[in-house]
């Protein structure tokens, strides 16, 4: 199944800014880009700027690749152009050169998935040159050794400076098309060992060595400190209770009363948007829609479930594909604008409703540590560290903090390093809700719970040379592997906690950085 896009949608499909006149007088191009679903153009009828009309005689398309065809040439039987999502098109018009300001932007063509588009949308021409040297880039093959070079020559010249360790690296580089633009060499990052780490999960069961990129001197120390604890007392209980990935866009009405008509409507016809937001992904399932009403505001958080996949470029996607469905079937009070993205998935941000409805994986690690163990390698009774969790949730609190524990993401900023995470994400996954108790043996129980974890084992970076060899050493490399790296990611991160709390309170803190780190 595909959706139908909406005129509003429609726009998207056109790069803004895009709008450019050739050089020498040899036309005027502009960009379009594939953001709906994967299709396929079977016809190119004709574009309008502004009262000039250009005929398909006169455009032709470039591929990207080297390659231009004659818009009039494309049909819907053997001289269709494949348009994968994410794939862009160059309109190149046999046309004038335009004025400077704005113009009114008009193309009519067609899909085999979606039939005849039309998308009308605004674009300037702007005359101010850029002046700045222009980093080297090739159209044919970005990813080859001469483009490489060129840039690394740029680099070199452009800072006086020459480069000895970052132009080296040990694969091919066009495997990182779809990672990084521009590449022109490495930041490596040592990798410690930290381990192995007994998981008893309902997925990660069993040794396992832990991998961690890091430049913190005393990291790896302390977390393979908390870890041999951890194994001395049976290992460390690890569970995925939640799993859920967000997109929230936003519908703006003309008053409150639309809004919360629209949000009734959207939980009344929740059967018919799921096919919708499904139709685009044969992984990505939607769970639920939460509705948030503010103002004129209808914020709607969708909930999928994503495979192997951290997803949020497939709900996106997915997203899309329902609100365009919603767009054109909703006939209650006008819609007066929509955003994809309202800011409230908080992609990227810390915030407390990830905290409280999970955005990733939500993850519990818990342990019960012997008395006898805790005092032996910590140096501290478990009264010390539940006392010490008391007064440290005073200052969580005080402070507005999204975590009360110590440092968890010392521990995973290191993994998603490793693996090739997107660290980014890190601003989500530290949050950590610490709790501590003494137990009726005198044992000391402590649980951290991730509650917006956001992992990967497939897409991203998951699969360049480095970081696929960290997951294999993990074990976590192919299908249905993700929530066991979750409860391994949990598991590390209790270590860390456990070893930091300990180290403060019985103040080997400062004495082994002094001894490990770079403290001069």
């Amino acid at each position: 199944m595909v959706f139908t896009p909406s005129p509003m949608l429609l726009k998207l499909l056109y790069t803004r800014g895009s709008l450019h006149n050739l050089p020498e007088n040899k036309g005027v191009a502009f960009s379009i880009k594939n953001r709906l679903d994967t299709v396929k153009v079977t016809g190119f009828t004709k574009v309008q700027i502004g009262d000039m009309v250009v005929p398909a005689e006169k455009i032709q398309v470039d591929l990207g690749n080297g390659e231009r065809r004659a818009a009039c040439e494309i049909n819907a039987s053997d001289k269709v152009i494949e348009l994968p999502v994410g794939r862009a098109l160059l309109i190149v018009l046999d046309a004038p050169p335009l004025a400077e300001g704005i113009h009114a932007v008009q193309a009519w063509f067609s899909t085999d998935a979606f039939g005849d588009l039309h998308v009308e949308v605004e674009d300037a021409i702007v005359g101010a040159a850029n002046s700045k040297p222009r980093i080297p880039r090739s159209e044919e093959d970005d990813y080859s050794e001469a483009a490489i070079a060129a840039r690394q020559r740029f680099a070199e010249q452009f800072s006086g400076k020459e480069f000895q360790h970052l132009k080296h690296y040990s694969f091919d580089a066009h495997n990182l098309k779809g990672n990084c633009e521009h590449f022109m060499g490495v930041a490596q990052i040592p990798v410690g060992l930290a381990g192995p780490l007994t998981v008893n999960g309902e997925h990660a069961q069993g040794d396992f060595l832990i991998p961690m990129a890091t430049t913190e001197g005393t990291l790896v120390a302390s977390y393979n400190r908390g870890i041999q604890v951890l194994n001395l007392c049976g290992g460390v209980k690890c569970t995925v209770v939640g799993d859920a990935m967000q997109r929230a866009p936003v519908f703006v009405f003309d008053d409150a009363r639309g809004a919360r008509d629209f949000g009734q409507w959207v939980a009344d016809n929740i059967d018919q948007i799921r096919p919708q937001a499904e139709s685009t992904s044969s992984v990505a399932k939607l769970q639920y829609i939460d509705t948030y009403l503010s103002n004129k505001f209808a914020y709607l958080r969708f909930n999928f479930s994503t495979g192997d996949a951290a997803g949020q470029n497939m709900v996106g996607r997915a997203t899309f594909a329902a609100c365009s469905w919603i767009l054109e079937n909703y006939k209650g009070p006008k819609i007066e604008h929509f955003y994809l993205e309202s800011n409230f998935a908080t992609d990227k941000k810390a915030s407390q409703i990830n905290v409280m409805r999970t955005r990733g994986k939500r993850v519990v690690a818990e342990a019960v540590v012997k008395r006898d163990v805790l005092m032996q390698r910590m140096r501290v009774t478990p009264e010390q560290l539940a006392y010490h969790g008391q007064v440290s949730n005073v200052g969580a609190f005080i402070s507005g903090a999204n975590n009360n524990g110590a440092h968890s993401a010392n521990g995973i900023t290191a993994l998603f390093i490793a693996t090739g995470q997107d660290v980014a994400n890190v601003s989500e996954s530290s949050a950590g809700i610490l709790y501590s108790e003494v137990t009726k043996d005198g044992d000391l129980y402590i649980s951290i719970t991730i509650p917006s974890l956001i992992v990967a084992t497939h897409g991203g970076g998951t699969g360049l040379a480095t970081q696929n060899e960290c997951l294999q050493m993990l074990g976590c490399v192919g299908r249905g592997t993700v929530r066991k790296f979750a409860e391994i990611v949990a598991g590390v991160v209790l270590a860390g906690e456990l070893s930091l709390g300990a180290a403060i309170s019985s103040s080997d803190w400062v004495s082994s950085h002094e001894q490990y780190g770079r403290n001069r």
